[in-house]
């Protein structure tokens, strides 16, 4: 019976952690909101009902959290391996810089072939962004938290420089832009503003659980995150698995930038993202690195932000109470990790 107990324990806090570390976070917050003169519970329900309660917040909702699942998926992988990519903002910006040469009209397609070359295209170039590092890494040992963030600023300059000059849209106005994607090259919508993305996000989540659960190539990520030495010992390629994991990390952040331009937004911008990437980590930490768990994940975090808007309008309550409130779920996520390793080792 105390092996039965222990056996389910395990199998049902990597399930529970999460949604404890929401709710904790979410009783934290009571104070603050009850300090600014407003039901919290009222509150709340204005933002469950802004984020979920019509099929316009639910569409808001669901875009919202479909660029989170790309890089939240970018995230997941690469930590997996205890590769640190602190830039999927970057290599998210690299994909839809890829979406913009290629869907504005240089190449004339149909739809069924445009959108395949377009993620195609999206997820080399995040993955090649991020190759670099990885190659830095196993080279000459470069940290590779300082050399992924960085990246990010020198993405965001090229972008900078892409729509004040080469790719400006001379219709904009002034307004720095690129030229609006053609309609071969734009995703189909599903539900008010959310698009197929949302449909590819999920199938990448799918495969890469399948890559984690199933393949050769998913245990050696695994083994290398727990104990690089073990696995060296025991015969893993590090340097080729790494290498591998930032190409794949790199180019689902950059099918995330291609399915915001291509989906949403139909043209290239500085403010295409407002911090996906960094997003992203909370994403992924939230959902314990597991794909699946990101979907969720994801959502949650979209809704908290979609949801805070319309408390902001509703009950006159500043909008980054939904930074509080996201920061706060990583916190208690933290602890319950801390807490979940403490009794897997009690058991």
């Amino acid at each position: 019976m105390n092996r039965f107990v222990r056996e389910r324990l395990s199998f049902l806090l990597p399930v529970l952690a999460p949604l404890l570390a929401i709710v904790t976070a979410l009783i934290l917050c009571l104070p603050l909101i009850t300090w600014t003169g407003v039901s919290p519970w009222q509150s709340y329900g204005v933002m469950l009902k802004g984020a979920l309660g019509s099929s316009f917040a639910l569409s808001e909702t669901l875009s919202r959290a479909t660029p989170l699942m790309f890089t939240g998926l970018s995230v997941a992988v690469a930590f997996r391996a205890r590769f640190w990519n602190i830039g999927a903002e970057g290599q998210f910006y690299a994909g839809a810089i890829a979406a913009t040469l290629v869907g504005t009209g240089y190449l004339t397609l149909p739809p069924v072939l445009m959108m395949p070359l377009i993620l195609l295209a999206g997820f080399i170039f995040g993955g090649l962004l991020l190759l670099l590092p990885a190659l830095l890494k196993v080279r000459i040992q470069v940290d590779e938290v300082v050399t992924t963030l960085l990246l990010n600023f020198v993405v965001l300059l090229m972008v900078s420089y892409l729509v004040e000059g080469p790719l400006k849209d001379p219709s904009a106005l002034g307004w720095p832009q690129a030229m609006p994607l053609t309609a071969q090259a734009t995703l189909a919508k599903l539900l008010g503003r959310t698009h197929l993305g949302l449909i590819l996000a999920i199938l990448s989540a799918v495969l890469v659980w399948i890559m984690n659960s199933r393949a050769v190539l998913g245990y050696r990520m695994k083994a290398i995150g727990a104990n690089i030495r073990a696995a060296a010992f025991a015969g893993i390629p590090i340097d080729r698995v790494i290498l591998f994991t930032a190409l794949l990390s790199g180019g689902l952040a950059g099918m995330g930038g291609v399915c915001e331009v291509s989906g949403l937004k139909g043209y290239l911008s500085l403010d295409l993202s407002p911090g996906f990437g960094y997003t992203g980590i909370i994403v992924a930490m939230l959902a314990q690195l597991h794909p699946i768990g990101v979907l969720f994940s994801a959502v949650f975090i979209a809704a908290i932000y979609v949801g805070a808007d319309a408390m902001s309008r509703s009950a006159n309550l500043p909008s980054y109470l939904a930074d509080v409130i996201v920061s706060t779920s990583l916190l208690c996520m933290l602890v319950s990790i801390l807490v979940t390793h403490r009794l897997r080792r009690w058991k």
